[in-house]
């Protein structure tokens, strides 16, 4: 339990503070901290007995010299749980040494337990990342689901439950959007920071929260039954609030769908991921997107990109000729979106609904196709969409990458 490297930290950071040899040892009497590093791996037979007893013991001069290892001073138990796992030693005559014994010991069993309680978080989060990546690479093929139920039910979660899965992002913003005086941060650095955040939020016990990259969290969110999953933008938004908040940083959130299996939370996870990054090309204004507002651009992208850089080109060629091609594509996008009705469509542009009249008037007498024909709409909304999305192409058509 007691580490060398951190008992000869103490014993370092100790001795130059009280000015007198610190020296710790392990249960079996083997000195693995020192102020004087030269007794380093010796042995000190005084602390078998004061481990045995958990009793303080004290030696002068002449009863040191009968001892192995041993030098005039204090020396104590280390105590952990109700066990003794080492010793604390300090080297001087016992007069001199034995009114700092007790509060070296006591800090250094305070240091102990931080470090198992650290060692024991650090694992514990090891362990949630490892069965996170495993989710989100599952393949019923290469490995069983009944063992990662088994496996997450070690770590006292049950995959069974309604979960729901969140992707979140946070970077640094571009240097334009960045406020002036505010330092840049490390992902890598701000990590424990950030996921102590999400947890803040997400404080189910059975919520399954883990880094899976510098700047990535992924969270599987237990969803009570009649818990909707619109109830968990609220959580998200809040979650990216405090991120932002956060000087020079910024969030986003992709939400999946519900799933109560290892292949349902490997696809709900999936789903999230494809959320995050199709929002933030089509509502960049937003932070938190879920992705049954997205299955139509989700499908898009699943096509190839020669495939929609055609489906835009034959669509739209001749409304990508006009000047004001952004904004004839955001009113059919909102046209379509507001199921064909002229006052949802305005206030979803924040225009007066005679514009949107102007605009469907150019658009159909651009095209020659009337936008009542919904075959026709539909034709001109996925084509919008594909442009929106990325990889639209110039008049003489061609690929392009994603």
């Amino acid at each position: 339990m007691l580490s060398p490297s951190l008992a000869q930290e103490i014993a370092s950071d100790t001795t130059a503070v009280i000015g007198f040899n610190v020296l710790i040892t392990d249960a079996g009497g083997l000195v693995i901290g020192s102020g004087d590093s030269s007794r380093v791996g010796s042995f000190h037979e005084a602390s078998v007995e004061v481990v045995r007893t958990q009793e303080p013991a004290t030696h002068n001069a002449s009863q040191a010299q009968q001892l192995r290892g041993v030098r005039p001073g204090v020396t104590l138990p280390l105590v952990a749980n109700g066990k003794a796992v080492g010793t604390v030693g300090i080297t001087g005559t016992p007069a001199q040494v034995r009114r700092f014994g007790l509060l070296v010991k006591r800090q250094t069993e305070i240091l102990l337990r931080e470090s198992v309680m650290l060692r024991s978080r650090l694992l514990a989060e090891r362990a949630a990342e490892k069965l996170l990546a495993d989710v989100a690479s599952y393949d019923p093929q290469v490995v069983e689901g009944d063992f990662l139920l088994f496996r997450a039910a070690e770590l006292g979660f049950d995959l069974r439950l309604r979960r729901v899965a969140v992707a979140i992002e946070v970077r640094v913003p571009d240097a334009g959007a960045r406020r002036q005086g505010v330092p840049t941060r490390d992902m890598a650095l701000v990590r424990s920071e950030l996921l102590r955040t999400v947890r803040e939020v997400f404080a189910d016990p059975q919520d399954i929260i883990a880094s899976t990259a510098p700047g990535w969290i992924g969270v599987l969110r237990r969803l009570p039954d009649r818990r909707p999953v619109t109830s968990l933008l609220e959580d998200c938004r809040r979650t990216t609030d405090v991120i932002a908040a956060q000087d020079g940083l910024v969030a986003r959130a992709g939400i999946g769908e519900p799933a109560a299996s290892v292949s349902g939370l490997h696809d709900s996870y999936q789903d999230a991921c494809d959320a995050l990054r199709l929002g933030a090309r089509v509502a960049s204004d937003s932070p938190v997107h879920l992705i049954t507002d997205l299955r139509v651009h989700q499908a898009l992208t699943a096509v190839s990109q020669p495939a929609r850089n055609r489906l835009i080109e034959r669509t739209t060629s001749s409304l990508r000729d006009q000047p004001d091609w952004p904004v004839l594509r955001d009113t059919i996008t909102a046209w379509c979106e507001s199921g064909f009705n002229l006052v949802r469509a305005s206030e979803a542009l924040h225009i007066h609904r005679n514009t949107v009249v102007y605009r469907m008037n150019k658009i159909e007498q651009t095209t020659g196709r009337p936008l009542r024909d919904h075959r026709t709409t539909m034709a001109l909304y996925l084509a919008c969409l594909a442009d929106r999305l990325g990889g639209g192409t110039g008049a003489g058509g061609g690929g392009g990458g994603e």
